[in-house]
Order: structure tokens, then C-alpha cells, then sequence
């Protein structure tokens, strides 16, 4: 999934709803500038801002990345793990270390979005931390992630999990230069 079609939904939103720029700054708490970044950027933004976006149009977040709506059960096999969306932090490209692979995008009405992420090794150490409201389930597949979490550093393995309050500054990143995949679940009170 590229950010062309984030930003699609996104503009197709606001035109529905009669929704400028300047009013879904008003609405979200971003910037203006921030709002065009998203819109017109070549990756996805960070949860963080999309989560604002969705609350200022009034939809739900996983909105952004939803394929199709299907009301029944969706089924996720490991095949369907070719397509990945890579998030970018607010205003730069210092977190485009995670590749998301979205495991419910064409469920309709659901309120949590589940994950598989590829996080990679970043050269670049400035990480940028991010907050939004919500819950966040980590659970590692493979390799060692490190939370930072607030003022606090958690290290997982491999079969551990984390359960956070994600309107607490977070980030997830690889440890020692390795690859690790997790299983995310993002929950959003909308």
C-alpha cells in the first residue's frame, strides 16, 4: 500500500464532508503544514497523525488502509503477507523502519487493528517518539525489539509481549542491528 492511495481516502473524505485543510487542523490538533505533508508525502504517515486525521473526518483510522469492507469474518493467511505499508514518522522519515502488514484491512466496523510488522535496523539513532490514544499488544514473532516507553526501556524476546496505554510516548525498534517481526494490535477508542 502506497501513501498516494492514504491520501486519496483521505482527500475523498474531506470532499464528502466539506472538510478544508484549515478545518481539519482544527479538528485533528496538526498543523496545517503537517496536514499537507500527510497529503502529499510518499509514505505513510506514523499511526499517530493518522489517528488525528481519522478523529477530525470522523472515521475510524484503519479506514486509511482498508482494500475493501466485508462484513463476515476475514481470514488472514501467510500468503496474504506480500504487501506492506511503511510508516513514516510525523514530519521526517526517521521511523520508516517498520513495514506493516495489515492483517484485517477489509473488515468493516472493526475497532482494533491487527499487525504483522518487520521492524529493520535503522542506521539513523534519532528515533522520534509517538503518542496517540489508545492501547497498543505487542506480541514478538521473531528476533528482540526494544520499547522505549515514556522514561522507561523494555527489552523482548522472542514469545514475550508488552499491553501499553499508547497516549504515553512510545517507540518500537530492532535490537543489536537484527531483523524482529511482531504481532501488533492497535486499539483506538473512535
Amino acid at each position: 500500500m502506497s501513501n498516494s492511495l492514504v491520501s486519496e481516502k483521505i482527500r475523498t473524505l474531506m470532499n464528502d464532508r466539506s472538510i478544508s485543510i484549515q478545518d481539519l487542523s482544527q479538528r485533528s490538533g496538526l498543523t496545517e503544514e503537517a496536514i499537507n505533508i500527510v497529503l502529499n508525502s510518499d509514505k505513510i504517515p506514523s499511526l499517530a497523525p493518522l489517528i488525528k486525521i481519522a478523529r477530525g473526518l470522523g472515521v475510524r483510522h484503519g479506514t486509511f488502509l482498508d482494500d475493501s469492507e466485508q462484513l463476515g469474518p476475514v481470514v488472514y493467511r501467510k500468503s496474504d503477507n506480500s504487501q506492506s505499508a511503511t510508516f513514516s514518522s510525523q514530519l521526517s522519515e526517521q521511523n520508516s523502519h517498520l513495514a506493516f502488514y495489515t492483517m484485517a484491512g477489509n473488515k468493516s466496523g472493526r475497532h482494533f487493528e491487527p499487525f504483522i510488522i518487520d521492524i529493520y535496523p535503522s542506521e539513523n539513532k534519532d528515533f522520534t517518539l509517538s503518542s496517540h490514544e489508545g492501547e497498543e499488544f505487542l506480541y514478538v514473532l521473531s528476533g528482540s525489539v526494544k520499547i522505549n516507553y515514556g522514561k522507561e526501556i523494555f527489552m523482548l524476546n522472542e514469545g514475550d509481549s508488552i499491553y501499553y496505554d499508547s497516549i504515553v510516548d512510545h517507540l518500537v525498534s530492532s535490537v543489536d542491528n537484527q531483523s524482529a517481526k511482531i504481532l501488533a494490535v492497535v486499539y483506538t477508542p473512535f
